[in-house]
């Protein structure tokens, strides 16, 4: 990833809505959320200016397709509209020697995902504008909440070739590597380095955002699997309920709809799953909860200073209390197994399912109370709807009961037998391949572990990167028409990089083996086609 700090050029993100501050003097509305929260007004003004400059221009001339990247000669200005007239904006710097070198559609897909995760949350911005006019609940939401998404993009940030960076890289490497090196390490850091923002760049190609990664399960673990849904979907009795099963990172089971089980996924395995939990704990929290690390959460609080927002807030106006679910270090295990947290709060007179964690599900614009249980790697998401706590039907206290009577014993069996035939981080890899299968009807995709990504040659993932983005090229001008393609290239290395695209799903691939020929290289990809995607990439 590259890094990027908020005190320079490299990062500008904004959204805006184009319905509002047309009316000279009254531009300042139309400016939702920006990042850096702290620049002057005029500047911020003058990037969203700029946006809606090029998005009215490129119109004229594809008034059915937004606007989806311009490129200049320093920046990116990668353009995603969320909603009707809602626009989010990424200007990224351009600097080959930082590693900054993206992947338009992967930029995008950073957008998509935040508005995303923000609309199961809050509900579409537009629903929020149209209830209170003036934007402040707007802003007062979306600022702390992007500026909370981002700061999962913070890390830090170690220049490969200064000597700190070569002895701590190397501390890393060390067989004895354990708890004192550790904290000998994150000193260094901390003393050496900041927290910078690391966008996702040429290095994660082989990743793909917005999707969800399962777990392949034997048969007679499947069956019981489904003996549990069935265990939960019951614990609320005849009400309509749904569930979500994850083992680690991976996903074991769902009664979601695609887009609403990518959304939840994607939360659960940022802040919800047995890895997050340990990962908030782990010693280097320690550092995130000092003064010098937490610069984005710090400001996320604020409304930008100079806006409309701000100025009512200093005049008395205080805002209603603003939920933040994507904060850090936010969610603990309880004695039961059940998670908890105080995100939500407790509303002043209301019952204490008033601070249970609510999400919307798009599907069924349904508003439903997320309950989550964890077991060791287990972890369990229940939905119930709202309307049903409120009218008296339902108790949250009872189902708990009832999941831990009903399904407790189900649940240590199955964790049990899944930990058992687990092999770890590197279960899927194959070995000899590089690999990223994308099932984008489905929204799923399964990738070769990130360990085994870093053994790719820089050049490698530079022509693989520039390999997708000449598919993402060919998948934008083919619109909505399926087109199968295949495009396999020898670079400089001698590596080859391979796509194969057909019927919704897509298969990229690096091979380094520079003896091979083309006609070795399509018979390797045509075993592994064989072998793990039941034949689906066979090109006639």
């Amino acid at each position: 990833m590259a890094s990027m700090s908020s005190g320079d050029e490299s990062l500008r993100l904004c959204a805006f809505d184009l319905r509002r501050g047309q009316t000279e003097g009254q531009e300042l509305d139309k400016i939702l959320f920006f990042y850096p929260a702290e620049l002057d007004l005029s500047t911020q003004l003058s990037v969203i200016g700029l946006s809606e400059g090029l998005i009215t221009f490129t119109r004229l001339f594809s008034p059915e397709a937004a606007c989806e990247v311009i490129e200049a000669e320093r920046h990116s200005h990668v353009f995603y509209e969320a909603e009707p007239d809602i626009w989010m904006v990424m200007v990224v710097e351009k600097n080959k020697e930082t590693g900054a070198i993206w992947r338009i559609d992967a930029l995008r897909r950073v957008l998509k995902e935040v508005h995303s995760l923000f609309v199961m949350f809050h509900g579409s911005i537009r629903a929020l504008i149209e209830k209170e006019p003036t934007g402040g609940l707007t802003r007062s939401l979306l600022y702390p909440f992007i500026t909370d998404y981002l700061s999962t993009f913070q890390k830090w940030s170690l220049s490969e070739d200064c000597c700190w960076g070569k002895m701590l890289k190397l501390l890393c490497r060390m067989p004895s590597f354990g708890f004192v090196q550790n904290r000998i390490f994150c000193y260094l850091h901390d003393f050496f380095v900041g927290k910078k923002l690391q966008l996702p760049t040429f290095r994660e190609t082989l990743r793909e955002r917005g999707t969800v990664q399962m777990l392949t399960l034997a048969r007679d673990i499947a069956v019981e699997v489904q003996s549990l849904v069935q265990v939960l979907d019951s614990c609320a009795g005849s009400l309509r309920c749904h569930s979500m099963i994850l083992f680690q990172d991976l996903l074991v089971s769902t009664t979601l709809s695609a887009d609403d089980t990518v959304d939840l996924f994607t939360f659960a395995v940022m802040r919800l799953t047995s890895k997050a939990l340990s990962s908030d704990a782990s010693s280097w929290s320690y550092l995130r909860k000092g003064p010098g690390s937490s610069e984005i959460s710090s400001r996320s609080t604020l409304a930008p200073i100079g806006s409309i927002d701000s100025l009512h807030s200093r005049n008395g106006n205080d805002m209603h209390h603003v939920i933040r679910p994507l904060q850090n270090d936010k969610w603990t295990k309880g004695k039961d197994g059940f998670l908890i947290t105080d995100i939500w709060g407790l509303e002043t007179g209301g019952s204490p399912d008033s601070a249970i964690p609510t999400i919307w599900l798009q599907q069924t614009q349904e508003r439903m109370y997320l309950l989550a249980y964890q077991h060791n790697s287990l972890t369990l998401l229940l939905l119930m709807p709202t309307n049903a706590i409120v009218n008296g039907d339902l108790s949250v206290s009872a189902v708990k009961q009832q999941v831990i009577e009903d399904a407790s014993l189900r649940i240590l069996k199955i964790e049990e037998k899944i930990s058992r035939g687990w092999g770890g981080e590197n279960t899927y890899h194959i070995k000899g391949y590089r690999y990223l299968v994308v099932d984008s009807d489905m929204e799923l995709s399964r990738a070769s572990p990130s360990g085994k990504v870093t053994t790719l040659a820089k050049e490698s993932l530079l022509a693989l990167n520039q390999l997708r983005e000449e598919v993402d090229l060919e998948k934008s001008r083919a619109k909505r028409q399926e087109k199968d393609m295949e495009i396999c290239i020898r670079a400089k290395n001698n590596v080859w990089v391979i796509a194969r695209v057909t019927r919704g799903k897509e298969l990229y691939m690096a091979l380094e083996k520079g003896s091979d020929t083309l006609l070795d290289t399509t018979d390797a990809v045509g075993r592994f086609s064989n072998r793990y995607c039941s034949g689906a990439f066979l090109m006639d």
